[in-house]
């Protein structure tokens, strides 16, 4: 009796665990049926839309589109070749899968989609306000972390696939707003971060730093200004709407300004400094290459020139964008940028949406405040002509590349207004090979996202 008794139990348990089995084998096939289908040759891909519906990735190919249509966003959202990496659908190519382990291979009738934060409209107008110029812009809401606008020249529409790729021009297949650019000036609204940092508002402003057009400093290097007749003695807010180099090479040295602590407040802010191992800044997948420079004698050319923004200094457009969202909202805290705002699988229903997170602190708020009304006040001064109905806070920067035969011209800012909390960096290559100005890409693409935010 006991031992049929015994028998019964290990059946049972047998019985137990091949059901257990069975529902962990289910459960294993519909988690990973999407894996196995994305890359198999029955895949069916769904859809990428801007935050209007205007399609951005045509997963199924079969929509009929103006060409070029997909040529502002092009590397930047990506396709299904293996072509480029680093971009949203390489990056979310699962999302996408319209396959259901339960209901089987869905095609024309699947309804997985990404639905981003882009807004089509304003990148185009983006994109050809550059003309023949190249480049990057990008812009995000400081508010929520929505990045609407991201185009980078050259680009190409997927479309027309691959066959020339050989005679592609460099850069055509990445967004260059997430890899590192010498910053030039835009570099100094960091210095005076930390030099706010330690200083504090009162002694920064009190200091006063005479330029003639060119600085001796204590090393014996020469520090140049971009005006050759000098400027004159200058405070902190003259110095930054003047970008006045031996203005900001005194102020490296200055003895209030340790260099210890400037390094501190730079690593605090997300530059790799001396070479320490570089991180990312994740962007739904796609990866936004974090700043870097070399700080090691306030004395030295190198040192004080990397402040400035160039010497071994590299941040990514993004970067140089979200830094001005601590500042626009007077908190020391980043907005996290995001591109995707939503995500519906195969039966059109909801299963990912994206929400609004900030960093830690990265500065004082008392900091940000100082800094937010230096730029604001910039931006009166000598921006209220070219961008025009705004009330924006800018800094700009010059920044001189290979080996100095080129410079590129870079603005990075924000707009003081609730109805339009959009943060920017905009980038031209080659300044001095074309009529365009960095003013002129920021009205143009705050007058579309303006309209089509608030219109």
């Amino acid at each position: 009796m006991k031992s049929i008794k015994r028998c019964q139990r290990i059946i049972s348990l047998f019985i137990i665990l091949f059901i257990g089995g069975m529902i962990a084998l289910v459960v294993k096939i519909q988690r990973e049926a999407s894996f196995y289908m994305i890359n198999s040759e029955e895949t069916s891909l769904g859809m990428v839309y801007d935050r209007n519906g205007d399609v951005l990735f045509d997963g199924t190919g079969k929509g009929e589109y103006p060409d070029g249509h997909f040529i502002d966003v092009g590397n930047l959202i990506g396709d299904d070749k293996g072509q480029m990496e680093n971009t949203l659908v390489a990056n979310n190519i699962q999302k996408l899968n319209n396959y259901s382990f339960s209901t089987g291979l869905v095609s024309e009738d699947g309804k997985a989609a990404i639905y981003t934060t882009l807004d089509h409209a304003a990148n185009r107008a983006v994109y050809d306000a550059f003309g023949y110029a190249e480049g990057c812009a990008v812009a995000y809401n400081y508010k929520t972390g929505e990045i609407l606008v991201c185009t980078s020249l050259p680009s190409f529409d997927f479309t027309k696939g691959y066959d020339d790729i050989a005679n592609f021009k460099s850069g055509t297949l990445i967004s260059k707003n997430m890899y590192g650019t010498v910053p030039g000036s835009t570099q100094k609204v960091s210095t005076v971060i930390a030099a706010l940092e330690i200083m504090g508002a009162d002694k920064l402003y009190s200091k006063r730093y005479n330029c003639t057009g060119s600085y001796l400093n204590k090393s014996g290097d020469r520090i140049d200004c971009h005006n050759a007749y000098g400027h004159g003695t200058l405070d902190i807010q003259l110095a930054i709407e003047n970008s006045c180099n031996p203005f900001f090479a005194q102020l490296i040295e200055d003895d209030d300004l340790p260099l210890g602590k400037l390094k501190k407040v730079y690593e605090t802010l997300g530059y790799a400094v001396n070479g320490e191992d570089e991180e990312y800044i994740d962007i739904n997948g796609i990866k936004c290459e974090k700043a870097s420079t070399t700080l090691n004698d306030p004395y030295e050319f190198k040192t004080q020139w990397g402040c400035m923004g160039q010497g071994d200094t590299l941040v990514s457009p993004v970067q140089l964008m979200i830094w001005q969202s601590a500042i626009a909202n007077e908190t020391g805290k980043v907005t996290m940028p995001y591109l995707i705002d939503h995500v519906t699988n195969v039966s059109g229903k909801v299963k990912e949406r994206a929400k609004t997170q900030t960093s830690d602190r990265l500065f004082s708020a008392d900091t940000a405040s100082s800094v937010k009304e230096m730029l604001l006040t910039n931006g009166q001064n000598n921006y209220s002509w070219s961008i025009g109905g705004y009330k924006v806070g800018v800094k700009s920067g010059t920044a001189q590349v290979f080996e100095g035969e080129q410079e590129n011209s870079l603005l990075v800012g924000f707009v003081d207004d609730p109805s339009l909390p959009v943060a920017f960096c905009v980038l031209i290559e080659d300044k001095n090979n074309t009529y365009l100005t960095t003013e002129n890409i920021v009205k143009v693409m705050l007058d579309s996202l303006n309209n089509d935010l608030n219109g």
